[in-house]
């Protein structure tokens, strides 16, 4: 089984309008409400293509029942721990450019902190375990760093798709996949990466640390995959943008659904990019139909091969 790990959930409520007008009455041409938050995104996309999942998480008040209606609708199963704090929500304002305003994470004691923990016991090594997106303000990074840490010694794979020093620190776990994009993986090394190379010299870097497959997308300029036998690079078809949220998360999806069914790393990470490039040319996230068009436009270069 695939579990996606969303410590830190939202509804997204995505507002379309044509300007904003700061200071006066604004009317939006269109709204929209989804479950969200990066593991959650995981599991609706995993679902699309096929492949099912359990999302975990944190949850609360009229908020957190929406998302888990919504996810039922969805027929993904979901076992979320309830809190007493309501559940965040995200605004993601469409308008020329994308501005997205992140509402404040719910607080988890330290008892639903352990009962998350209690929930990792009972998986083994034949799982998959996505632990996705940022930390609630109340958590400290040592709490996915205990559970980076558990899925480590028990040999259970985990895909880590986060940022900052929450990815650092957890590097050393040795997790299944990671997927920073170029901004993030110069901000790890401290340096600046503008081209495919750079991308490619850095991520043998960070490989070196502890990660077992990286992927490191490049907006319009495609993405490089890189682990200890391969180093591939992908060239992205090109489309109308219309939306980036969820796109790497739709490609962590992609990966992981081709993965689980081949085992070829090469083709999880054409699907993977196909995924992504699917969600950014709609308006939701990728259907399994719009991935598998956008295939065969997936140009995947070989680097160097051991």
């Amino acid at each position: 089984m695939i579990y996606t790990c969303t410590l830190n959930p939202s509804i997204d409520y995505l507002v379309e309008i044509d300007q904003v007008r700061l200071g006066s009455l604004n009317r939006a041409n269109s709204v929209r409400f989804f479950p969200g938050g990066k593991g959650i995104n995981v599991s609706r996309v995993l679902k699309s293509l096929g492949i099912e999942s359990t999302a975990l998480g944190y949850l609360g008040g009229f908020t957190g029942e929406f998302i888990r209606t919504e996810l039922s609708k969805e027929e993904i199963a979901h076992d979320f721990i309830q809190l007493n704090d309501t559940t965040r929500i995200n605004i993601k304002l469409k308008t020329e450019t994308e501005t997205e305003i992140n509402g404040h994470g719910s607080t988890i004691p330290v008892d639903k902190q352990e009962e998350m923990i209690n929930k990792l016991s009972t998986f083994t090594k034949e799982d998959f375990v996505v632990l996705a997106g940022s930390l609630p303000p109340s958590v400290s990074p040592a709490f996915y760093e205990r559970l980076a840490k558990y899925c480590s010694e028990q040999s259970i794979p985990f895909i880590l798709d986060t940022s900052g020093e929450s990815l650092e620190k957890l590097l050393q776990y040795q997790p299944f996949l990671i997927k920073p994009n170029h901004h993030e993986l110069g901000e790890l090394l401290g340096v600046e990466i503008s081209s495919a190379n750079d991308a490619i010299r850095y991520g043998q870097e960070l490989l070196k640390c502890g990660p077992r497959n990286i992927i490191v997308s490049m907006g319009g300029k495609g993405a490089v995959f890189i682990n200890s036998n391969m180093i591939a690079r992908a060239i992205v078809p090109k489309g109308e943008v219309k939306s980036t949220v969820g796109a790497g998360d739709s490609s962590v999806a992609g990966f992981i659904a081709e993965f689980v069914q081949s085992g070829d790393y090469l083709k999880a990470f054409q699907y993977g990019v196909a995924s992504g490039s699917a969600t950014a040319f709609s308006n939701d996230l990728c259907k399994k139909e719009d991935v598998e068009k956008l295939l065969s436009n997936i140009n995947v270069e070989i680097i160097s091969e051991e």
